[in-house]
């Protein structure tokens, strides 16, 4: 086979594999348990990123443990240089990554301590093995964090029942 006939495959690897090389930034603001403000690059030339850690979803802002979860992550990872490897872009346009602050993945983390679930968005978490799944399960188990409450909700049924009720109140 020649070269020729494999240089359009190839080229189309490019893009895939830029995304998959770390970044190493400073973290500058942490908006929630799972997402992240980055400045990368060097100086005269940063670049400032919203990051969404992937394989996690903690609790919003203002649903119960909110507040508790991006206190744990600004914790581990604000004022800090982390990691960046990224694995995807979001609908907002954040750059989906694994995190890692003081040599330690942030998602891993915040999920053992009981502050964000497993959220298996294109089966991130079960591709990585599903040691995410056991950290939750043990701090499910320990009654860490969010685990304390007798029924917590997932933050994408949280976010469900705002829409609903959002709507609701501009149709009744």
């Amino acid at each position: 086979m020649h070269l020729r006939a494999l240089l359009p495959g190839l080229l189309a690897l490019v893009p895939l594999l830029s995304h998959a090389a770390p970044r190493n930034c400073l973290i500058v603001g942490v908006t929630d348990g799972d997402t992240l403000t980055a400045r990368c690059g060097r100086i005269g030339a940063y670049e400032q990123i919203k990051v969404r850690i992937a394989a996690i979803d903690a609790p919003e802002k203002k649903q119960p443990y909110g507040q508790r979860s991006r206190q744990a992550l600004s914790r581990l990872c604000y004022a800090e240089k982390a990691v960046i490897t990224e694995r995807d872009t979001d609908r907002y346009g954040r750059t989906v990554a694994d995190v890692s602050c003081n040599g330690e993945d942030a998602g891993s983390r915040m999920v053992s301590e009981g502050w964000a679930w497993v959220y298996d968005y294109n089966k991130i978490a079960t591709k990585r093995g599903g040691g995410l799944f056991k950290l939750q399960d043990s701090a499910r188990s320990r009654h860490l964090g969010l685990w304390a409450d007798a029924k917590p909700v997932p933050p994408w049924d949280w976010r469900k029942s705002q829409r609903e009720s959002h709507w609701g109140d501009h149709f009744f």
